[in-house]
């Protein structure tokens, strides 16, 4: 049985892993703050003791107060990171880093590869980028995982947000020009075990659902999912919505390194969000 320490445990993520995980028959620990701090060495230190797998979870994701914090934010994604990846490293463990898809330029029009330079655009995607070099330099025995447009049951995330404006709106505008992968955060949960348990190389992956969509698509099949017209969400330009934190325009992650080493991919986001919807949904009207 492996040992596992999920870091985070409180978040949106982290609260699914250590459901699925320990679905799955592994020794699953979760700590948050105050019960373990990535800015106290001796803390990560004295928490990643006698554990195989730690995942990091813990993050600054505010991505908009970045861009005025973005000394807060490096600490937390990047001097957190190295301080939690130091210790696994020390303590002979295995860590699972969760990054983001805001480290790449997002300027192309195909799915970006995990070896892709990073050119992040915004204070988050580049606290995130040093924590990912931090990771890598200090625990050789780790997997950094990019994620992109989660969302899940156990926080706040867009299509709870559109199902809001559903009841609260006749018609509502969401962008069309910003395309991603929306993840369900449990079949994130689970390509991460699989990933681990088949003992698969370390190093980049893209833990992001197979095919893409504009927030504007997402809304759509939100509405779809609970039997309203999606015709009452309208599309957008960025330009209307205007954000502190530039968005990537094209953010698409590429799933090669799944094919590569004989293992399944997360399934398609249209899929996920159906799955999904009795979890999002439950006190809805439909």
């Amino acid at each position: 049985m492996t040992r596992w320490l999920v870091v985070g445990a409180a978040g949106m993520l982290g609260t699914d892993l250590v459901e699925v995980l320990t679905a799955r028959g592994h020794e699953v620990s979760g700590a948050d703050l105050p019960d373990v701090d990535i800015l106290d060495p001796g803390s990560c230190a004295a928490a990643v003791r006698g554990v195989d797998v730690v995942v990091n979870c813990a993050a600054y994701t505010a991505v908009d107060a970045a861009e005025t914090d973005e000394a807060r934010a490096f600490a937390v994604n990047a001097v957190g990171a190295a301080n939690l990846a130091r210790a696994v490293a020390s303590a002979g463990g295995s860590l699972v880093h969760l990054s983001t898809d805001y480290v790449v330029a997002g300027d192309g029009t195909q799915p970006w590869p995990a070896d892709a330079p990073v050119a992040p655009a915004s204070a988050y995607g580049r606290t995130k980028a040093a924590g990912e070099w931090a990771v890598r330099a200090e625990c050789p025995r780790a997997w950094v995982v990019r994620t992109a447009w989660l969302y899940g049951a156990h926080g706040r995330s867009i299509p709870a947000t559109v199902a809001r404006l559903a009841r609260e709106r006749e018609t509502f505008g969401f962008v069309a020009d910003q395309v991603g992968q929306p993840t369900w955060t449990v079949d994130l949960a689970e390509g991460i075990a699989r990933i681990v348990e088949a003992g698969a190389p370390y190093g980049t992956w893209h833990g992001t659902s197979a095919g893409q969509t504009s927030w504007f698509g997402l809304a759509r099949a939100v509405l779809e999912e609970l039997g309203q017209d999606p015709d009452r969400v309208v599309p957008i330009g960025t330009d209307a919505y205007p954000l502190p934190a530039p968005r990537p325009p094209y953010s698409v992650l590429a799933h090669d390194m799944w094919a590569e080493h004989g293992l399944e991919p997360l399934p398609h986001w249209r899929d996920a969000l159906h799955r999904a919807a009795p979890a999002l949904f439950a006190e809805q009207p439909r």
